[in-house]
């Protein structure tokens, strides 16, 4: 009887630890995944800050932005050496850098203000700042109630409409 008893616990035993051996493999493979899916995230703002330091004297990196329309940017916004609050768009092929001056546009916060506002978007997915034909543009994106999403290309300095695409 006794030795019934110690066959099942052995066997609990080797159950747990199969399910604890099958857990941890299964946290392994989804932390493997995750930093290889940002990876290139990673790298595109590693770079894009030491530009953005080499070509404005940037210090500190406040945002990092990642714009796609028909060219690619990265973008960070940040304090220069002097204190002053930049912008620096940075093509993905890394030819003609642009640096502003945050005083001269709006910020995130009024973007994001404006389009929930002026266009009662409240469920904002992301915002990014870019070049759309050659003029810095921010670019909001949000999710419909039906999940359809919506975009909202403003110009950087007054906030103004250059396009809306709905329902995508």
């Amino acid at each position: 009887m006794q030795e019934q008893e110690e066959l099942r616990e052995a066997r609990k035993t080797k159950i747990l630890v199969g399910v604890i051996a099958v857990l941890l493999m299964i946290i392994v493979l989804i932390t493997i995944f995750y930093i290889r899916s940002t990876q290139p995230r990673t790298q595109a703002k590693k770079e894009a800050t030491e530009i953005a330091k080499e070509y404005a004297n940037l210090e500190t990196v406040d945002h990092f932005y990642w714009f796609t329309r028909k060219d690619t940017y990265f973008s960070v916004t940040g304090k220069d050496n002097k204190g002053e609050e930049l912008a620096v768009i940075i093509p993905k092929s890394g030819d003609k850098v642009t640096v502003l001056n945050q005083k001269d546009g709006v910020d995130e916060d009024h973007i994001r203000q404006i389009v929930e506002t002026d266009y009662k978007e409240n469920n904002i997915q992301k915002v990014s700042l870019g070049l759309y034909k050659d003029k810095p543009t921010w670019e909001v994106v949000a999710k419909n109630d039906d999940g359809s999403l919506s975009y909202y290309l403003l110009t950087f300095d007054k906030a103004e409409e250059i396009m809306i695409i709905k329902n995508v």
